[in-house]
């Protein structure tokens, strides 16, 4: 089943097989929101920056788990706190619906995904409106036993901050905050034609990401160790069609 749950900037799509692990999801979004509204309201510096993020040991200790994995996830990549939000709270979504026994559980974020899957997943890439590829790829993902993060960041897609040129940058990690950080990082790589190939090398070292993708104009990359690329398909999960940071 699937249940469209909007609350304030967050507007997530929530798939499971039953109804109690999709009411953890909202019960657990809730619960994060109010602790990472709570510490920007303290430090509205967390909100704004596009410089890496960090706390002092005495702050790390009363952080929020939400601000924690957002920071570690972000420091890897060099970008700001924020270019982690939606793929974090995807990722805390999911692990509380597993902790009430859910073996198949998808919270898509704005488009980016983390999930955990006993059976295979399709998820498609959305590259924008005048992307040749936009529509006719999807990614195969085979059933796993750990929360994977599915993310993608553009520069020609939304109205968020990106300062590279790619009309997707997807990347597969493991967790939701660590596939957003890269995915930002890898977007804000591409420049243009030449920089592609080279664009992988910003993830390519971080441990825990496995795969990525990159859609530039006429041109599709990819890298690592990707998952079945099917074309001409619609996706029966989830969009991927993430803004850039």
């Amino acid at each position: 089943m699937k249940e469209r749950f909007i609350f304030k900037e967050t507007n997530v799509l929530i798939i499971a097989d039953e109804k109690e692990y999709i009411e953890a999801a909202k019960e657990e979004i809730l619960r994060q929101r109010r602790n990472l509204e709570a510490f920007i309201k303290e430090d509205p510096f967390f909100l704004v920056t596009l410089e890496p993020y960090k706390l002092d040991s005495s702050r790390e200790r009363r952080a929020p788990e939400i601000v924690r994995r957002m920071i570690k996830a972000t420091l890897e990549f060099d970008v700001g706190p924020m270019a982690a939000v939606a793929g974090t709270l995807a990722e805390l979504a999911v692990e509380a619906m597993c902790e009430r026994g859910a073996t198949y559980a998808i919270v898509e974020n704005g488009g980016d995904i983390a999930l955990i899957n006993d059976r295979p997943v399709t998820v498609g890439i959305f590259a924008g409106e005048h992307s040749p590829f936009s529509g006719k790829i999807a990614l195969k993902i085979e059933p796993q036993h750990e929360i994977l993060g599915v993310c993608t960041s553009s520069a020609t897609v939304g109205h968020s901050i990106s300062f590279g040129a790619a009309d997707a940058a997807t990347v597969i990690a493991r967790g939701g905050a660590l596939a957003d950080a890269a995915a930002t990082a890898l977007c804000n790589a591409v420049k243009d034609e030449p920089s592609v190939k080279a664009a992988f090398s910003v993830v390519s070292g971080v441990e825990g990401v496995e795969a990525a993708l990159i859609i530039y104009k006429d041109i599709m990359a990819t890298w690592g160790d990707m998952p079945e690329v099917l074309t001409n398909v619609a996706s029966n999960s989830a969009l991927t069609s993430r803004t850039g940071h």
